[in-house]
């Protein structure tokens, strides 16, 4: 049969959105080229103008620049319908995108709850309540044989009111020991002596001292 009708050509992979893409900005970027071109041909024939006289020379050299200036605006036209196709695309690829990374956001939330209700199946609430309970029991134990550990024994029992009538008594007590007689000696103790060594002078109430601060006897 093959050999009757022949084979059909194999078809190709679908077309892709990235790559027409490329493909138009890329006959855009050609078209810019040509573009780029006719402008320094345009820039030439208007310096020739600005120097030639009127006369039909330079009316040549015009209408040859009004034809390249046709072609330029011939070619912006074609760039920019090229510009809008691929903004076009780039926009639906940008669409489709979204949604597939969306798909795989929703895929994956769907994996993540049914992770969560397997795990969910072998928590127990029951479980973990009288775990709950038993842990409190456990430290109430705990504390009572802290107590039992910490009390008291051998101690005579000690009227309560007795101790604090000692305590205020200890207070007076207290106050009354306060002596300050030391204050009073310290005030009643003579002088530093003044003056050098040898130097007799007068030190307090008229009264002369030697050399050692001593008071002099006076000569019989």
């Amino acid at each position: 049969m093959n050999r009757i009708f022949g084979r059909g050509k194999p078809k190709g992979p679908p077309p892709n959105l990235t790559d027409c893409i490329g493909s138009v900005d890329s006959r855009a970027e050609s078209i810019d080229k040509k573009i780029a071109r006719l402008d320094v041909e345009l820039a030439k024939y208007k310096d020739q103008m600005k120097k030639m006289r009127d006369g039909p020379s330079k009316n040549m050299v015009k209408q040859k620049a009004m034809r390249v200036l046709k072609q330029k605006r011939m070619y912006e036209g074609q760039r920019d319908n090229l510009m809008q196709q691929s903004f076009n695309m780039e926009q639906a690829n940008y669409t489709i995108q979204t949604l597939k990374d969306t798909k795989t956001t929703v895929d994956a939330m769907k994996i993540g709850a049914k992770e969560m209700k397997k795990a969910y199946k072998n928590v127990k609430i029951d479980q973990i309540e009288d775990l709950q309970d038993q842990l409190e029991d456990m430290m109430e134990d705990a504390n009572e044989v802290q107590e039992a550990l910490s009390r008291s024994y051998g101690t005579p029992d000690i009227d309560e009111d007795d101790l604090e009538a000692e305590l205020d008594a200890l207070g007076d007590e207290l106050l009354m020991d306060e002596d300050n007689s030391y204050l009073d000696e310290a005030s009643s103790a003579p002088n530093i002596p003044e003056g050098l060594p040898g130097d007799k002078s007068t030190n307090r109430d008229g009264v002369l001292v030697d050399e050692f601060g001593l008071p002099q006897i006076p000569a019989t």
